[in-house]
C-alpha cells in the first residue's frame, strides 16, 4: 500500500471516529442518570436558574426551556434568553433522544444536525420541581427549575453535586431571571 493510500485511509479512519463521537455523545465518570425517569412528566417549562456558562449560553438572563413531545418519540427542545447586555431574545430550538431507554436520564441533544451533546439528568425532584443535569463534558451543567427561585437547599445539592463530579461549583453561574 503507497504512503498517500495509508494516509487517506487514516484522515478518514479519524474523520469517521470524530463524526461517530459528535453524533454519539459519552457520559462522563462519576455522572450516572437517573432512574425511573417519566418523559411525560419532565415536559413543559423550566427555569434555567443556574449553568456553567458556555458559548451559546453566555450572557443569558431570563433563560427557559420548553421540552414537548414529538410524534417520533423524540423530545423537541426549545432554549430562550434575554442577552443581558443587548436586551435581544434569543431561542435555540434542537431535538433529544434517549441514548439508552426512555426510563433513563441520559439524553443526547442536538441543535446543528448530525452533532449531539449528552444531556445527563443526575438529580430529580420526586414531583418533578427541579432537575440537575451533566453534559458529555464537565463542560455543561445546569439546573433547571420549575419555577424561577429554587431553595438553599437545592443550591446546595447542585454545589454538592458538582463537586462530586468534578466541576467547580465556584464555576457555576445562578442565572437571573425578572
Amino acid at each position: 500500500m503507497s504512503a498517500k493510500k495509508i494516509i487517506l485511509a487514516t484522515v478518514a479512519l479519524v474523520a469517521g471516529y470524530k463524526f461517530y463521537r459528535a453524533s454519539n455523545p459519552g457520559i462522563p465518570k462519576k455522572v450516572v442518570p437517573i432512574s425511573g425517569f417519566e418523559i411525560n412528566r419532565y415536559l413543559g417549562k423550566w427555569y434555567e436558574v443556574a449553568r456553567v456558562d458556555n458559548r451559546f449560553e453566555k450572557g443569558l438572563i431570563n433563560t427557559t426551556a420548553q421540552y414537548a413531545l414529538n410524534d417520533d418519540g423524540t423530545v423537541n427542545v426549545l432554549n430562550s434568553g434575554v442577552d443581558k447586555n443587548t436586551g435581544r431574545f434569543k431561542r435555540a430550538s434542537g431535538t433529544a433522544k434517549f441514548v439508552r431507554g426512555e426510563y433513563e436520564g441520559a439524553l443526547k441533544v442536538s441543535f446543528f444536525g448530525p452533532f449531539y451533546g449528552g444531556y445527563n439528568i443526575v438529580e430529580l425532584d420526586e414531583d418533578y420541581r427541579w432537575a440537575i443535569i451533566v453534559g458529555s463534558s464537565l463542560n455543561f451543567f445546569w439546573v433547571l427549575s420549575r419555577t424561577p427561585e429554587i431553595p438553599e437547599s437545592v443550591k446546595d445539592r447542585a454545589n454538592k453535586i458538582a463537586s462530586e463530579v468534578g466541576i467547580d461549583p465556584e464555576n457555576i453561574n445562578w442565572v437571573e431571571h425578572y
